[in-house]
């Protein structure tokens, strides 16, 4: 084979290195990008369980400010009811 032959078939297989090597990096480039995009959704899906989470908080905490805020009124009214039907029992 001549020299100048030798040279262009290197170079051709260097170029046709290179471009496999594009390929594989390519590939490389489009499942790290499916990995980003699913770890984006599974974030955005958390975000919302949290959101959702600090709702029923909330609504559980007001349901809780409620209850204690008629205790204050039931509790007298059922004090008052025992001591009348005490009253009536022992009468």
């Amino acid at each position: 084979m001549e020299p100048a032959s030798e040279v262009t078939e290197i170079l051709r297989r260097i170029e046709a290195n290179q471009r496999e090597q594009l390929a594989q990096q390519k590939h490389a480039l489009d499942i790290q990008q499916q990995q980003f995009d699913m770890a984006r959704r599974q974030f955005e899906r958390a975000e919302k369980l949290q959101d959702r989470a600090e709702r029923l908080q909330e609504s559980g905490a007001a349901m809780m400010g409620l209850a204690r805020k008629s205790l204050v009124i039931v509790l007298p009214v059922v004090i008052v009811l025992i001591i009348y039907l005490t009253w009536l029992i022992f009468r």
